[in-house]
């Protein structure tokens, strides 16, 4: 029988806010974490979700050798509603040693690798200051929130771009059922860097506006960062919320571009909704991926139809933050929740006038509505999908 796994604890730092509270004002409100790109040394013309005071942001001393804008990130994550705390109590009642870290990212230390090629000069050396091994791999931020934290279990990193942080809910739901661990750290961090901006850039998907997803007039993302994190395990003191299922997928189709149909994410939510022993009817809200690309609005929105004969009301939340990549997931989980213990579910902003093909069912005006189930949607870059379903504990 599968474990039933519940989320004790949550944090998120992102353009909106830092910290649950501010983030439920701005959802209310309807406050955008967008703004005209200030991300130096890049020049391009769009609209970024740049976290505020990721620069001022410092690691404990002793933790130096891990110093670069992602961990800094991931400390401000740490830093928001009390986290660190919730951690600590965590590990008064469970081993250290079987509390595992399981964490999403796709820039992870690269911006700092940027600035050390920038610094090259004419020796064409590195300057010491950018010798820091423990930046300049993947891995840095879950080695960093392991070492920080003092958890002592299986450590895992996932990039799988735009799904990283939303798959780590299903690897840690693996190790405890398993037996490899009692609970865990799960989240994603990611931050913006010149690699991601012209990148995504080169490929014509960034908008010089704020994204508008699932609007007519949607023309490409807004790119953001985001550092957030939850605890996952079988027997909390508190619980936010119950990891119900899980569903994840490969498009196998175009190492950029969805399948045109939308076959992979189809197979995630129906593989979600397998999981969690339910029915399409069962979903009270869905957390739409929604970039605002022409492409993926259009190939996620075919994919509900095809999974849900009555889709339940649907929005994306990238008009507050942007399009944080390794991050998404976690974002988009903790809006989930939000939803679920709220019972406020809201609708996209910048969205003016929804196309006929799933007017019926994305939300143009919030609501304050009790649901037992949201679908929390992730389909990363090149095809990789995962959908998780959160229910009512």
């Amino acid at each position: 029988m599968k474990t039933q796994l519940h989320i004790s604890s949550m944090s998120l730092s992102c353009a909106a806010g830092s910290g649950l509270a501010p983030l439920r004002q701005a959802l209310a409100t309807g406050r955008s974490g967008l703004r005209p790109n200030d991300f130096d040394p890049c020049a391009l013309t769009t609209w970024i979700g740049r976290v505020e005071g990721v620069e001022r942001a410092r690691l404990p001393a002793d933790l130096a050798e891990f110093d670069c804008r992602n961990n800094r990130l991931a400390e401000m994550g740490l830093q928001s509603d009390n986290f660190i705390s919730h951690i600590e109590a965590l590990k008064a009642r469970i081993a250290p040693e079987r509390i595992a870290c399981v964490i999403g990212t796709s820039t992870a230390g690269i911006g700092c690798t940027e600035e050390a090629y920038r610094a090259l000069g004419e020796s064409q050396h590195f300057d010491r200051r950018f010798l820091l091994p423990r930046v300049h791999t993947p891995h840095t931020s879950s080695a960093y929130l392991a070492r920080r934290l003092d958890l002592q279990g299986p450590e895992m990193t996932i990039s799988t771009a735009c799904s990283s942080s939303a798959k780590v809910f299903a690897a840690a739901a693996r190790l405890i059922e398993a037996g490899l661990a009692d609970a865990a750290l799960v989240g994603g961090v990611d931050s913006l860097c010149q690699s991601v901006l012209y990148g995504f850039h080169s490929l014509e998907l960034v908008s010089e506006r704020p994204c508008r997803p699932f609007d007519r007039a949607r023309n490409g993302l807004s790119l953001g960062e985001a550092a957030g994190f939850a605890v996952l395990e079988s027997d909390p003191e508190n619980s936010l919320g119950r990891l119900a299922g899980w569903g994840e997928s490969s498009d196998a189709h175009h190492m950029a571009s969805p399948h045109p149909e939308g076959r992979g994410a189809i197979a995630a939510m129906r593989e979600a909704l397998n999981s969690a022993d339910i029915g399409p009817a069962d979903i009270g809200y869905i957390n739409c991926h929604g970039t605002a690309t022409p492409m993926n609005d259009q190939v996620e929105a075919q994919a509900i139809h095809r999974v849900f004969d009555l889709p339940p009301p649907a929005a994306s939340t990238k008009g507050w933050t942007g399009h944080t990549l390794g991050a998404a997931g976690i974002v988009e989980s903790v809006f989930s929740l939000l939803a679920l213990n709220d019972g406020f579910l809201p609708a996209g902003l910048n969205l003016d006038e929804p196309e006929e093909a799933w007017s019926d069912f994305i939300l143009t005006e919030s609501r304050h509505e009790r649901v037992e189930h949201v679908l929390s949607n992730s389909f990363g870059f090149g095809g990789s999908n995962c959908s998780l379903i959160f229910a009512r504990s």
